[in-house]
């Protein structure tokens, strides 16, 4: 990064050194702590949330160990599959938990890609040796795209690079998703 641009802005009070390079920088160095930001203080509560799940689930192994070994009893038999009903229940309630903790995951590496995007972009923005040099932007671009790990990133990425709109490859993501949902009985397949 060029070490001659100084930090904060100065839109406010705009100067013989103003730059909107500068400015540019300054709110995409911004826009990626954001989300930082805001991925670390979810990453606790998500922490919380998994050991208390997790709890749960041995919870739910005690307690179906404890049931295996009632008699089957008239008096028992009823309230033995009162309390198995209702550890299925619970233990299927663990399970939508626990996919919903997987969605949050790549929720979460979406997120962490957009900040090592936003940060090359930055990088190369602020550097005037790089900044008109398209074999810099093509390797900026490679970079982001080998970061990526799910192919429906990559597949959108590209899209955009080939000239679709945003809107279109995030359209073409959707109607993707949704027939791979579709094509899976209406389940939502897991990674």
């Amino acid at each position: 990064m060029d070490q001659d641009i100084t930090r904060g802005t100065s839109a406010h009070a705009p100067d013989l050194d103003w730059s909107q390079v500068r400015e540019t920088v300054l709110m995409l160095e911004l826009a990626a702590g954001q989300v930082e930001a805001a991925m670390k203080d979810s990453n606790n509560s998500v922490d919380v949330l998994a050991d208390t799940f997790t709890s749960l689930v041995d919870t739910l192994q005690v307690i179906d160990a404890a049931i295996s070994t009632l008699p089957d009893t008239i008096g028992n038999g009823l309230v033995k599959a009162e309390i198995q009903a209702n550890s299925q229940l619970v233990s299927s309630k663990v399970h939508q938990a626990i996919v919903a903790f997987q969605f949050y995951d790549k929720l979460i590496q979406r997120l962490e890609h957009v900040c090592h995007g936003l940060a090359g972009l930055s990088e190369l923005v602020a550097d005037q040796q790089r900044l008109f040099k398209p074999a810099e932007w093509k390797a900026l671009q490679d970079g982001i795209l080998a970061k990526y790990t799910m192919a429906e990133e990559r597949v959108m990425f590209q899209s955009v690079l080939a000239g679709a709109t945003v809107k279109e490859a995030l359209e073409t993501y959707m109607a993707a998703r949704l027939q791979d949902i579709r094509s899976h009985g209406g389940e939502i397949e897991l990674f």
